[in-house]
């Protein structure tokens, strides 16, 4: 196992890559301030199974409740600013290199940080499409209550049908644009971060082992310990708040000598 507690032992490996590919997952978007998917069961949602409010049969069974959560997740989001690891990422396509950032989470702060690609492989929370039909809605955010709410979604302005939101639920298929752009990405890239995921979601977590295989260097970032059997595979323990930054900083002073 290898695991780096300096920062200026990858820097050589960060600054020679030419393609990096950020794969974030929730570990990222918890430094905001967005609670992760269990920790959002607060209030009205403290009874309910996760998996009430994120599957196409927990949404027919009780629409009110479902669209109510997810508009409290919305109102949330809108609080919420990005962190220092996401803008950290932006740093990253500096001298020309090729940067994609391919996230599991749902939220726009890679977007709002600077980020330019960014790959949503579970859909986001800010886009809205019809239950029958699919067809695109736009629905503003309403004043619900933090406590949460049950709320009847609106109607589809073309069928009448639902109107859901445009996340990826529990047994759905990833977006097919998506997933096709995350595996080009990870064929081509030379670096991958990983950065506050666990890996176990499945077949998200199939993305860094596919670039491994392609021959990329990968870098786990997590809070708590990854463990790496393999060379070109490293662990960096601690926040992505602290350790993005501070990698970036160690490759520009090298850059400046």
């Amino acid at each position: 196992m290898h695991s780096y507690q300096s920062f200026v032992e990858l820097n050589p490996i960060v600054k020679s890559a030419q393609h990096i590919l950020v794969f974030t997952g929730a570990g990222v978007s918890a430094e905001s301030g967005i609670a992760t998917f269990r920790d959002a069961l607060t209030g009205l949602w403290a009874n309910n199974d996760p998996e009430q409010l994120a599957t196409p049969e927990g949404f027919l069974d009780d629409p009110a409740r479902v669209w109510g959560w997810y508009q409290w997740r919305r109102q949330q989001l809108a609080g919420c600013l990005p962190n220092a690891a996401h803008r950290a990422i932006t740093k990253l396509p500096a001298q020309g290199r090729q940067v994609t950032v391919v996230t599991q989470n749902v939220d726009d702060l890679h977007e709002r940080a600077g980020s330019r690609e960014v790959v949503h492989l579970h859909g986001s929370l800010l886009a809205t499409r019809c239950f029958d039909c699919a067809a695109l809605a736009q629905v503003p955010v309403s004043a619900v209550p933090l406590a949460g709410e049950a709320i009847s979604p609106p109607a589809c302005e073309h069928c009448g049908g639902m109107l859901r939101p445009g996340v990826v639920w529990f047994g759905e298929m990833l977006p097919q644009d998506a997933w096709s752009a995350a595996l080009a990405a990870a064929e081509r890239c030379d670096l991958v971060l990983v950065v506050g995921t666990s890996g176990l979601v499945y077949p998200a977590a199939q993305i860094p082992q596919l670039a491994w295989e392609s021959g990329a260097t990968v870098v786990h970032v997590n809070t708590e310990p990854v463990p790496v059997a393999a060379e070109r595979e490293f662990s960096l323990v601690g926040p992505a708040g602290q350790v993005l930054p501070a990698l970036l900083e160690s490759e520009e002073s090298m850059g400046s000598e």
